[in-house]
């Protein structure tokens, strides 16, 4: 099978030259949108998707129904993003940019090996993120300035590893961000959380490490098509990878989180929540959509990365306020909330700097 490449599909991951990225001019990845208007459909999409996973495995809504445990909620919501994914690239049009093969005499498009294994990262995104509002405890803002300051603290470190300089502008917002992490481990009143939390942060944190870096390196240039290539390619495995992983944890015949996995197949379609779980799903790959364009912009991680997590995190703030007003959960506390400000505020600091 002879794999031809769209763009540089079939580029070694070493090809690219820092110096040639550095030096490229900002671009919305070849979608004809400001970076800015992708980071609003990041946050209008962002908003009722942790809105409603937090109130569907809090117990605050379908009060009659069994309640769902955020692993059961992941095999449908993934198989709705997978659908969604297919449905949206098709609507696009960029199956055209995608790396191709000759399968039995067929051309079919096909990753390449760095975004196949950068999809691989974004299916652990995927998983991690919808289980990081399910835990007991943990509060959407909570949760968000953890895993976003996390991602912004890796912006310039990436930044350095692809040989792009990092100003002070990123010292600066990297200041702040660790600021906001002190700040959300006292608004908690210190540091425990469930073990299982914590490994989904650190996996969590690992997918985007490993997805900047390959971006870093393929993607982030003036020509829009090789941003184009990199999305499609890469999403083309994410939520499918995703929803194959699932099924094979669910086979494993164990308690626990995999009792929740199978019930995710066999009872959730079922649930009187059902079409709520799809809407999620379909959520999710809204902000997949949104939030990876913005990523993909031409300009440095330094940039890109705290404009979407500013965007993620202002909208949790909001589904929490959300979730108070009309469930009558608990809103954001002060605490919360100044974090968030901050985090904010190191997206000032490096928006000016540009």
């Amino acid at each position: 099978m002879q794999r031809d490449s769209a763009g540089k599909g079939g580029s070694d991951l070493a090809a690219a030259t820092p110096s040639s990225q550095a030096a490229a001019k900002p671009s919305a990845s070849g979608t004809g949108l400001s970076v800015w208007w992708l980071a609003f459909g990041y946050f209008a999409c962002y908003v009722p998707y942790s809105a409603l996973t937090k109130a569907l495995t809090s117990g605050l809504a379908y009060h009659d129904a069994p309640r769902l445990s955020g692993v059961s909620l992941l095999p449908m919501s993934v198989l709705a993003s997978t659908v969604s994914m297919l449905g949206v690239i098709t609507w696009l049009g960029w199956w055209k940019h995608a790396g191709t093969r000759r399968v039995f005499g067929a051309t079919v498009p096909m990753p390449g090996p760095w975004t196949f294994l950068s999809g691989l990262a974004t299916a652990a995104i995927v998983v991690t993120t919808t289980l990081a509002y399910t835990f007991e405890g943990v509060s959407i803002p909570w949760v968000m300035l953890l895993m976003r300051g996390g991602v912004l603290v890796l912006a310039p470190i990436v930044d350095a590893l692809s040989g792009r300089k990092v100003r002070r502008a990123s010292r600066i917002a990297l200041g702040l961000s660790l600021l906001a992490l002190l700040d959300a481990v006292a608004a908690r009143g210190g540091t425990r959380m469930p073990i299982l939390c914590l490994v989904d942060i650190a996996l969590y944190l690992f997918g985007y490490f490993v997805r900047l870096r390959f971006m870093s390196r393929l993607a982030k240039s003036q020509d829009g098509s090789e941003g184009r290539r990199y999305f499609v390619e890469e999403q083309m495995v994410a939520t499918p990878a995703a929803i194959l992983a699932l099924a094979l944890l669910a086979a494993v015949p164990a308690d626990g989180p995999f009792a929740d996995l199978r019930r995710g197949f066999l009872d959730v379609p079922h649930h009187p929540a059902l079409l709520t779980i799809v809407l999620i799903g379909v959520l999710s790959q809204g902000t997949g959509l949104f939030g990876g364009l913005v990523l993909l912009d031409a300009r440095e991680n330094s940039f890109c990365v705290p404009l979407n997590r500013a965007s993620s995190i202002l909208a949790g703030i909001l589904a929490q306020a959300l979730i108070a007003t009309i469930l009558g959960g608990h809103g954001p506390s002060g605490l919360e909330a100044a974090g968030a400000a901050l985090l904010v505020g190191a997206i000032a600091v490096l928006s000016r700097a540009r």
